[in-house]
């Protein structure tokens, strides 16, 4: 499994021992309305399993490779679609729409515009709390542990964790049953249709034989969604005693791992997007992702 930690292009092999796995999703992926209305068939059972579940969103970083759009905004908070509303709108209506109705927002750089755009979340029908970056800790799973060290947690008995910059139509329901059934410490959603970004070269010798461009990578990539059981914090609670800059997928899932800890592994063919970048940006299609997300817009 590959694992990118961070912003940076880093990644960092894991096999799969230890891990948890479910193909149950890898389908081929239907039309979104086709899609997502056989999910609003089991809108009920969604709210009754999601009720112990806070949703966490990240979404404190300054976004440097989305200068110079950040210089003005919170990188959440670049608009999308036709309608350019928020990414992070579509995030929580995202978590909404599978039950998960309790939302901690973990904000720092120009986090006052996510508040001021969000407030307590009455008009999406969500209850938000914000959690402001402390400067004893850094990186994400910093952000994590000020969040569980300060209480935000308490009355959960897992989290889904959502990186602020990834645009998907995931079923966080599907996530979250796999998640439970299979007693994981954490289960990353992964993704096995990444490609490279390069072309490839196949070498015989000193000559080269075959030019492959973009070539899927082979290994399942994280996408920036994990579940997470409350109590194996305790872990990233150890890891802040000994670090103040703490990666989630780097440092956390890897101490669970080296733990004996379970860690599920979700595979999903479902559309994402990072959106952590201008040429990512740039990529994006305003006309496809109204097509895609139309099911979050819809009147209840």
């Amino acid at each position: 499994m590959l694992i990118h930690t961070g912003s940076s292009a880093t990644l960092f092999t894991i096999s799969f021992h230890n891990l948890g796995y479910s193909s149950k999703s890898l389908k081929n992926d239907t039309a979104p309305e086709e899609k997502h209305k056989k999910f609003a068939q089991h809108s009920l059972t969604m709210k009754s399993l999601q009720g112990d579940t806070y949703g966490v969103i990240l979404c404190g970083g300054e976004g440097r490779r989305l200068r110079p759009l950040t210089f003005y905004f919170q990188k959440a908070m670049i608009p999308v679609g036709s309608q350019q509303k928020p990414l992070l709108e579509y995030i929580v209506r995202l978590l909404k729409y599978h039950g998960i109705s309790k939302i901690v927002m973990l904000i720092g750089y120009k986090g006052q515009q996510i508040v001021n755009y969000f407030n307590n979340g009455d008009r999406y029908g969500v209850e938000i709390t914000y959690v402001w970056d402390n400067p004893e800790y850094s990186g994400n799973g910093g952000a994590l542990l000020n969040a569980y060290l300060n209480g935000h947690f308490e009355g959960a008995r897992h989290i889904l964790v959502y990186y602020g910059d990834i645009l998907s139509d995931i079923n966080l329901t599907e996530l979250m049953q796999m998640h439970r059934g299979g007693g994981f410490a954490a289960t990353l959603a992964l993704s096995p249709n990444y490609r490279v970004a390069v072309g490839v070269a196949e070498v015989e010798g000193n000559e080269v034989v075959k030019m492959v461009e973009k070539p899927p990578l082979g290994k399942p990539v994280t996408i920036g969604i994990l579940a997470v059981k409350v109590d194996s914090l305790a872990y990233l609670k150890e890891l802040g005693e000994e670090k103040r800059n703490i990666d989630i997928m780097g440092d956390f899932i890897r101490l669970l791992l080296e733990r004996k800890q379970k860690v599920g592994a979700y595979l999903t063919n479902s559309f994402w997007f990072d959106l952590g970048s201008t040429e990512a940006y740039e990529k994006l299609d305003p006309s496809d992702v109204d097509h895609r997300f139309a099911f979050l817009f819809q009147e209840a």
